[in-house]
C-alpha cells in the first residue's frame, strides 16, 4: 500500500494533514489498491503526487488547473498538461504553447514536459489525479475532486496574490473556491481543438499573469 501513502513535500503534508486523515481519503487509497490489482493505473505510483513534490506549498505562485491525467502510455507523469520528455507533445499542450508563442513570443518548445513551469512556482494540478489506462475519467468521484478542491481552497485561504488559470468549463466550475479579492483568477476555453478558437487563442493569459506577478514583487515565469 506504500505506493498510495501521501508521498508528498512536507510543505504540503503540513497544510493539508486534515484531508489526509479524513475518511474519504483512506476510502480513496483503497479504491486505488483494488483498481492496482487488476488494472494499469497511470501515473505510477511514484508520480501521483508529482505537481506537490515540484513545486512546493510555499513556492506557489500560479495554479494551472487540468481535469484528467493523460490515460495513454508513458504519456502521465502527475503534471497537468505535461508529458514527460521524448513524448509527443498532445494537441492541447500543442495549442498552450502556440498561444503562449503569440502572447509573449517564446519559440515553440520540442519537449512537451513542463516542470521547468513547476520549478518556478507553477502547481500543475489535475482535478482528479490517477486513471484507468485507457480510460478518460475513470477515477472520477472516488474522492479526489474532494482532496483537490481542499488545494484550491487551502491556496485561496493561505496565501496571497496567486494567479488561477482556469481553461474549459470543468476548471471554470472552481471558481466559487477562490477569493478574487485576494487572488487573480484568469478564465478561457479550453485550449483543445475542440474549443482553443472560441477564445483560448489570443486570451494572453501568460503575459497577464506575469504583469500581475511583477506588480506583486514576484518574479514572472519564463514561460
Amino acid at each position: 500500500m506504500s505506493n498510495v501513502n501521501p508521498q508528498i513535500e512536507e510543505s504540503w503534508k503540513e497544510v493539508l494533514i486534515d484531508e489526509f486523515n479524513k475518511p474519504y481519503f483512506s476510502q480513496l487509497k483503497n479504491f486505488l489498491v483494488e483498481e492496482k490489482k487488476r488494472y494499469t493505473i497511470y501515473p505510477p505510483g511514484s508520480l501521483i503526487f508529482n505537481a506537490f513534490n515540484k513545486t512546493p506549498f510555499h513556492k506557489v505562485k500560479v495554479i494551472l488547473l487540468g481535469q484528467d491525467p493523460y490515460h495513454g502510455k508513458g504519456q502521465a507523469h502527475g503534471l497537468c498538461f505535461s508529458v514527460p520528455d521524448g513524448v509527443q507533445p498532445p494537441p492541447s499542450l500543442i495549442n498552450i504553447f502556440k498561444e503562449i508563442n503569440s502572447d509573449i513570443g517564446t519559440p515553440v518548445p520540442q519537449s512537451g514536459n513542463l516542470e521547468r513551469w513547476a520549478g518556478q512556482g507553477v502547481l500543475l494540478l489535475n482535478a482528479i489525479l490517477t486513471v484507468r489506462a485507457g480510460l478518460a475519467s475513470s477515477h472520477r468521484e472516488h474522492g479526489w475532486e474532494q482532496f483537490t478542491d481542499a488545494v484550491i481552497h487551502t491556496v485561496s485561504e493561505k496565501k496571497q496574490g496567486i494567479v488561477f488559470l482556469l481553461w474549459g468549463k470543468y476548471a471554470r466550475g472552481k471558481k466559487s473556491l477562490i477569493d478574487n479579492n485576494k487572488h487573480l483568477i484568469l478564465e478561457a476555453p479550453h485550449p483543445s481543438p475542440y474549443s482553443a478558437d472560441y477564445g483560448f487563442f489570443g486570451c494572453r493569459h501568460f503575459s497577464k499573469t506575469n504583469n500581475y506577478l511583477l506588480q506583486q514583487g514576484k518574479e514572472p515565469v519564463k514561460w
